[in-house]
């Protein structure tokens, strides 16, 4: 498949100071995965730590785009920070199920569900 008839699209919104909710959308695969991690870096280095990563749209995701939210996350934990996978579709949610993923990364309902873990883990004192 080829980045014409699969384009990924990554929308940015900015729900609460230091964070970031990126809602992709089409396949997220070794073809279009590097335009999430440029997104992912661009708003890490603007001081953002915590990311919340909608995937309802994503109706397709291999092992690059794993390896992607794998390294937003280590790198986010470094720093303070979080990386949450709101509503993956259910295919996708097989894949983070099947590889472990979702034992690592939280994964949310909603937005909101989201939003209210982060605020939780704010309240933490760091370890």
């Amino acid at each position: 498949m080829s980045i014409a008839q699969n384009p990924l699209s990554v929308e940015v919104t900015l729900p609460r100071e230091g964070v970031v909710l990126l809602t992709v959308e089409g396949h997220l695969d070794i073809d279009t995965a590097t335009g999430l991690q440029h997104h992912l870096a661009n708003q890490f280095q603007h001081g953002r730590r915590h990311f919340l990563l909608d995937l309802a749209s994503v109706p397709f995701m291999d092992s690059s785009g794993m390896n992607i939210i794998i390294r937003a996350y280590q790198q986010t934990r470094e720093s303070g920070g979080s990386v949450h996978i709101v509503s993956p579709a259910p295919a996708v949610r097989r894949v983070l199920d099947l590889t472990g993923v979702s034992i690592t990364v939280p994964i949310s309902d909603s937005v909101e569900d989201a939003l209210a873990l982060v605020e939780k883990q704010q309240g933490e004192p760091s370890a």
